[in-house]
């Protein structure tokens, strides 16, 4: 069986495909034009893809021979499952491996958002210490405050136990239903979005993104949030619309923003955000550790092999296909 790889991952995922006796191609090239993309899927039985690739209707029915994907992510927006299930073409992610990496983003941006660190840091870099200034753009503490959590499953848990661990936070959040150990161990309270928006003074976003959920934080949302909340995204850029998430940061109708992801991504240079002395954008690295991205190359790897031996993928994102 042959495995399409289109970027490079860890040797460690490599190394168990080769193993298990998969024929392994990699592309060398990270930026492939798409007459190598269209070579390669051609060839290949299997795609592990790094990235965010589109896999619709008609990439399914130009490359029949594609009988199973397993990503190199956790979201899988990127992919048509309905079309996925019809051709039973299981999907594998890789979940659980990167919650603590990617929270601790989140945790970090929430940080240097509350305390400006990324203006500080720049005016450092432009040889700009500037003299005392009482009053001068000034930060904010977070202890006692409330966390708003927007899709609290394992990132979201591992976040809201930071900021409660860390500076007592109370911890809110919504959710398709209720999460009963956050509940239980954090004294977790499930409320509306309505509520969410309203009540948090740190919202962050840690739900899967599907289109109901596009750009739901807009200007109707901002502005019923606090004007001292901070608002984070580390999960998908489509959340927020991202002009009017500046106009809610200029009219002061928030307090500031903190985002792994932005809308659109990559970010464009000139965005006026990239200005403000209470943003701090960081590009799309919340995997972005030796230990996660080394267990996600062990999760994609376990996948394709569950499937080259016929049996169920350890980490299926669209589990159904198995079903008679």
């Amino acid at each position: 069986m042959k495995v399409f790889i289109n970027k490079r991952i860890p040797e460690i995922g490599i190394k168990m495909l080769k193993d298990a006796g998969l024929e392994v191609t990699i592309s060398e090239n990270p930026e492939l034009t798409q007459e190598e993309w269209l070579k390669y899927c051609k060839d290949a039985d299997v795609i592990l893809n790094v990235g965010q690739n589109k896999y619709d209707k008609d990439f399914f029915e130009e490359f029949p021979n594609i009988k199973a994907i397993a990503l190199y992510s956790v979201g899988f927006d990127h992919v048509d499952i309905d079309e996925a299930n019809q051709r039973k073409i299981p999907v594998g992610n890789t979940p659980e491996v990167l919650s603590r990496a990617t929270s601790d983003v989140a945790f970090l941006l929430m940080q240097s958002v509350a305390r400006r660190a990324s203006y500080y840091f720049q005016k450092v870099k432009n040889g700009d210490w500037g003299e005392f200034d009482p009053l001068h753009e000034l930060g904010q503490e977070l202890y006692g405050k409330t966390l708003g959590v927007f899709g609290l499953g394992r990132i979201g848990f591992e976040m809201a136990e930071k900021c409660k661990k860390a500076f007592d936070m109370n911890i809110i959040y919504h959710n398709r239903s209720h999460n009963e150990e956050a509940e239980k161990e954090l004294g977790a309270k499930y409320v509306s979005f309505e509520e969410l928006v309203s009540e948090s003074d740190v919202l962050s976003i840690h739900a899967n993104f599907s289109e109901e959920h596009s750009e739901i934080f807009n200007e109707s949302a901002f502005k019923k949030m606090k004007s001292n909340a901070i608002f984070i995204n580390t999960a998908r850029g489509g959340f927020h619309h991202q002009k009017d998430l500046y106009n809610a940061l200029v009219s002061e109708k928030i307090w500031g923003a903190g985002l792994d992801v932005t809308n659109p991504e990559p970010i464009e240079e000139n965005d006026p955000i990239l200005k403000l002395s209470n943003v701090c954008v960081l590009p799309h690295i919340g995997s972005a550790t030796i230990e996660a991205r080394n267990g996600m190359a062990k999760v994609a790897a376990e996948n394709i092999i569950a499937f080259y031996k016929g049996e169920k993928m350890p980490n299926c994102a669209n589990p159904e296909v198995y079903k008679e």
